[in-house]
């Protein structure tokens, strides 16, 4: 069982990075193979939505997201980490997630789980805590919680050390994170994985 953190900060060393530590140090507590890739401090570029994914089953720009796409469809889980600097997530972070996921849309996500880790010196935090779970929502991938929402503050990654109920969140949220990889693992052979319907694609073209 594995789960990949992305580490959307610029800062690589720094609140993100800590708190992903945390989240990481209790997955391994708890059995979980992890591994941490920073992405916030490479040159990702957007997703021009021009298709070449669904021929050639990678994105067009050969690059860190090509990289990471393989990693994710192999993982049980994914845990997205961004920093706030104007009340939403980073722009590198979505651009990443942008491009990850429309390059493997045609590739079954179901019971993933996925969570989203925030830091923020003082505010902002909730409004790109749910902008990331949107990825998450859209691909049948359950979203963990844990005992508040997901976020450390601070300026500084030692202003994070301070921040006691920040890292507690973190520790409680590695924890869910763990129970319900195994939860579904167990699931998946109990019962196998709810089949998704796929037949029906609303594009509007006579005005519904």
């Amino acid at each position: 069982m594995k789960v990949l953190l992305l580490n959307g900060s610029a800062h690589i060393d720094g609140c993100t990075k800590r708190a992903l530590r945390e989240v990481e140090e209790t997955l391994k507590n708890e059995g979980i193979e992890t591994e941490i890739i920073d992405i916030g401090n490479k040159d990702i570029r957007g997703c021009i939505g021009c298709g070449s994914c669904r021929k050639n089953g990678k994105c067009v720009f050969d690059d860190l997201v090509n990289e990471v796409a393989p990693k994710f469809l192999e993982s049980d889980g994914i845990v997205v980490g961004s920093p706030v600097y104007y009340a939403h997530a980073n722009g590198g972070i979505i651009t990443f997630l942008d491009r990850l996921f429309y390059s493997t849309i045609g590739i079954d996500k179901s019971m993933k789980v996925g969570a989203t880790v925030v830091s923020s010196r003082r505010a902002g935090s909730t409004s790109a805590f749910d902008e990331i779970n949107k990825y998450f929502t859209i691909s049948s991938m359950p979203v963990v919680s844990s005992t508040y929402w997901n976020e450390v503050h601070g300026f500084t990654k030692e202003d994070v050390e301070k921040d006691l109920e920040g890292l507690q969140i973190m520790r409680n949220l590695g924890r869910n994170i763990a129970f319900m990889i195994k939860s579904i693992s167990l699931g998946k052979k109990e019962y196998g994985i709810p089949k998704n319907e796929r037949g029906a694609f609303t594009s509007f073209p006579d005005g519904l």
